[in-house]
């Protein structure tokens, strides 16, 4: 009985365990919560995820310049944010491993009240993702260069006052030149962190100014001597690559979000050293020694300071969280899969903006349900087609709408621009792939499939497609490219794509039964309230399945007949008594508040609120047609 708490209390167990708990709730909070998929999806706003292809080629463009390996690795290990489990795990990991390597310095320079900054660095990780920002390559090259001190502390901690000699000295200085070449290739400006962290423990901790003073001087040499003139890069890639303040991160403003934080990363270290330095200089520790508070109990002393770890961490955490971000990928990630029940889902935390709703009316109409529920979410004229003029989210989106409907050429060139700002990712290279077997560009498709058959987890869909063209060259037998090719219009350009009536009609006129078409169609005169072409292009409806009218339709039609007294050709389709009903209540309750419909408001969105009625008196931009 008395065994266990002896144990407990020792700083053998007691720290492993705090330490356990802790990066296991790190792990599901990211795997839960943050779903790091949705980074991995990104959709334009992570714009600097890097893309990742097997072979030796793709490998060689990584060893020919300082920082590539980390770059190389990084990009292979972010591939596994495509399983949330899996990337949960990466991060959680070189969260970890960056929690130890703090550690072990802090411990090197005899300071074992500075310990809880272990988890500062962890906590900071966990404030990027929660952010849904991407800096892993940056924080990798911290890694390394904290690894690396690690490794220069241990293979000279043989060293003893009583055992200063001029050998131990020179093979001190010896191994940190070794290593310095070694990580500078690995880490490019990351290297000087190193450099800072040796000289300051050899200055202010070690005894030996001379030798931290050189380590100091070879932050300036390395980088010059091995980048400039061995490796042929610019002076200011040799001295900044890698580091938070590079013109990489500079140059794109959605990578500087949270850059403050990284900065932290990396500055932890080197101020703790100066502030612990200074603290002992000044003997403020020895005055407060006195009054030193301590809790007997040493298990009550531990679940005291790991309930103000956990506490202090999650609200922290708690703070940092950004719901419309992560909503807005979400989306993104569930439309680019076509995963449209999710879609809707998703959508009602945050209705709102343009490539929100432009993704919900997808989904409805994937699902059949756009001519019925159409209303029952935040509606605009602007995003049932998305423009250039649309950003970030917007920009990707278009394209995929484009697909669905035909405009194969339109789609095809945006993709080509994606590419060119975001790189190869799966997502683009996928979709080009498809366009060009559609429109029998087998050639330009081969190249796009052979670049994904290259990736780690989209290959299988590549090489389906790569045999299926050698077994059956045309896709003749392919359900999903022959249904695509009946839409593709044989000429479409970007301006045909701004006038949304005119390329609906284009389509229609291409092929009648292309039903998104219509139905976009249709819904577009019913956002812009014109109902008189609404009700000549009814006709249409003979061209599909519809057994009846859908209720929005019903709904205008209803409408359109109140404000014109003009009878409409119902082609052997009743209107349902249902709608009939809401109308007349509807129309009753603003009588009821004497016509003035801005007084009927609230009550009319108790029971009206996802009507085309209510959309069509408050909801309808009055200026756009």
């Amino acid at each position: 009985m008395l065994s266990l708490p002896r144990k407990f209390s020792g700083r053998d167990l007691a720290g492993p365990i705090r330490s356990f708990i802790f990066f296991v709730l790190f792990y599901l909070y990211l795997w839960l919560y943050v779903d790091l998929r949705l980074i991995y999806s990104g959709g334009g706003v992570i714009t600097n995820f890097p893309v990742f292809f097997k072979g030796w080629a793709f490998f060689k463009t990584f060893t020919s310049y300082p920082g590539g390996p980390v770059e190389y690795l990084s990009a292979f290990l972010s591939q596994f944010f495509y399983i949330g489990w899996a990337g949960a795990l990466v991060v959680t990991i070189q969260a970890w491993l960056i929690y130890a390597c703090t550690g072990y310095v802090l411990k090197a320079i005899g300071s074992p009240r500075l310990r809880w900054l272990r988890f500062i660095p962890p906590i900071l990780l966990l404030i990027i993702y929660t952010r849904y920002t991407y800096h892993f390559v940056t924080t990798m090259a911290l890694l390394a260069a904290l690894f690396f001190v690690y490794l220069y502390l241990r293979l000279t901690e043989f060293r003893s006052q009583k055992s200063e000699s001029v050998l131990c000295s020179l093979s001190s200085v010896l191994c940190f030149l070794v290593l310095s070449v070694i990580l500078f290739y690995i880490a490019a400006g990351a290297y000087m962190l190193f450099a800072v962290l040796c000289a300051l423990y050899e200055l202010l901790f070690g005894g030996r100014r001379l030798w931290g003073l050189l380590y100091l001087l070879s932050a300036a040499a390395i980088p010059y001597v091995e980048g400039v003139l061995v490796f042929g890069v610019s002076i200011i890639d040799a001295f900044s690559d890698l580091l938070p303040f590079s013109w990489e991160i500079i140059a794109w403003k959605s990578r500087e979000e949270l850059i403050a934080i990284v900065y932290v990363l990396y500055l932890l270290l080197p101020s703790s050293m100066l502030a612990l330095w200074l603290w002992q200089r000044l003997r403020v520790s020895s005055s407060l020694k006195k009054a030193k508070f301590t809790i007997r109990s040493p298990l009550l002393r531990w679940i005291i300071e790991s309930l103000a770890l956990f506490t202090i961490a999650g609200v922290v955490v708690f703070l940092s969280r950004n719901s419309e971000q992560k909503t807005l990928l979400s989306v993104h990630y569930y439309a680019c899969r076509r995963m449209w029940p999710q879609v809707l889902q998703t959508a009602r935390r945050y209705p709102y903006g343009n490539f929100v709703i432009n993704a919900v009316n997808r989904a409805l109409y994937h699902t059949g349900r756009l001519s019925y529920q159409m209303f029952s979410y935040p509606q605009h004229p602007d995003a049932l087609l998305l423009t250039a003029e649309d950003k970030i989210l917007a920009y990707w989106h278009k394209f995929d709408t484009q697909i669905d409907l035909g405009l194969m050429n339109v789609a095809e060139n945006n993709l080509t621009e994606c590419m060119e700002v975001y790189g190869a990712h799966p997502t683009i290279l996928e979709r080009l792939a498809l366009i060009n077997m559609v429109k029998g560009n087998y050639g330009s498709a081969r190249i796009y499939l052979g670049a994904l058959s290259k990736t780690l987890f989209h290959a299988d869909w590549a090489n389906n497609y790569l045999s299926r063209l050698q077994s059956d060259p045309s896709l003749s037998a392919d359900v999903q490219i022959q249904h695509l090719r009946s839409l593709c219009l044989e000429q479409d350009h970007g301006s045909l794509f701004y006038a949304k009536e005119k390329v609906f009609t284009a389509l229609l006129e291409k092929n009648r039964q292309n039903r998104m078409a219509f139905e976009y169609l249709m819904s577009w005169y019913m956002l812009t309230g014109q109902l008189e072409k609404f009700v000549q292009n009814l006709h249409r409806l003979d061209d599909f399945d519809f057994p009846a009218f859908p209720r929005l339709y019903e709904e205008a039609m209803l409408v359109y007949v109140h404000s014109t007294k003009k009878p409409i050709d119902l082609r052997g389709r009743p209107l349902s008594q249902q709608s009939r009903q809401r109308f007349e209540g509807f129309n009753q309750v603003i009588n009821d508040y004497g016509g003035n419909s801005q007084a009927a408001f609230d009550k009319l969105a108790e029971d009206y609120w996802n009507s085309y009625f209510f959309y069509y008196v408050y909801g309808r931009p009055r200026t756009k047609k």
